[in-house]
Order: structure tokens, then sequence, then C-alpha cells
């Protein structure tokens, strides 16, 4: 199945709509933590791995979504630049999610080999942002 991709102005408005979607940040913990979408649920596909530097799977990814969605939750699943939230809705829809959509350019934005922002994210947009958990 492919995964419906929206940008983030279509997120901020299907979030500030009353069809009662959530908004699920896979980025690591630290990431959240340094700025996110208000309202946002942090959950991460990937975290600090605690033997160094670097990302490892959360192993316990699909429980945590689990014991916070239901398998109709309304969910647009967002990370740093697109690619780790396009895996989870992947992940999710293949798990019996019905209602995913992967917002393209995450948080900050998808860039070329050379660091250029090609596809600014919702920081990047002005949308809301917060540090608040």
């Amino acid at each position: 199945m492919e995964i419906q991709r929206i940008d983030p102005e279509e997120a901020k408005r299907l979030l500030d709509s009353d069809e009662g979607y959530a908004y699920l940040d896979v980025r690591s913990r630290d990431e959240f933590r340094a700025g996110h979408a208000p309202g946002a649920v942090n959950i991460p596909l990937l975290d600090n791995n605690p033997a160094g530097p670097g990302l490892v799977p959360n192993s316990h990814f699909l429980q945590e979504v689990e014991e916070s969605f239901g398998k109709d939750a309304k969910i647009i699943a967002a990370c740093l630049r697109g690619g780790r939230s396009l895996k989870a809705a992947r992940l999710l829809v293949g798990n019996g999610y019905t209602h995913v959509v992967d917002m393209r350019g995450g948080y900050d934005g998808e860039i070329d080999r050379e660091g250029n922002v090609t596809f600014p994210g919702w920081s990047r947009r002005d949308l809301p942002t917060t540090t608040d958990e």
C-alpha cells in the first residue's frame, strides 16, 4: 500500500480540523526536546544509542504506538526530514493501522547532498513549535 504524503501546511490544517488527527513525532527524544509541533506525541522509531553515538532501533516502537493509539486512529507521522516517518508510516500500515499519512519534509526539511534545503519542513515554514513536553 502506498503511503499518502502531505506537506506541513496540510498537516497543520488536519490537526486544526475536527477530524481528530494526531501528530506522531518519531524522532529521538533529544530531537523532540529541542523543538516540536504543539501537542505532538513522541514515540521514537530510532533513539539514542546508550552505548555511544548514533541512533538504534526502538524495539518497543509498535507496542508504544499501540498503547497510545488505536488501529483506527488518524495519525500524521513526522520526523526530522521525512525518512524515518515514512518508514514508521509503512510499518504502522503493515501492522493494521488504517489512517496513517506521512508529513513530507518532517520538522526541519529535506536536504540535498550538499546540505541545501530542498523542501522546507514544519519549523522552516514558521508553523507553531514548542519545547514543552
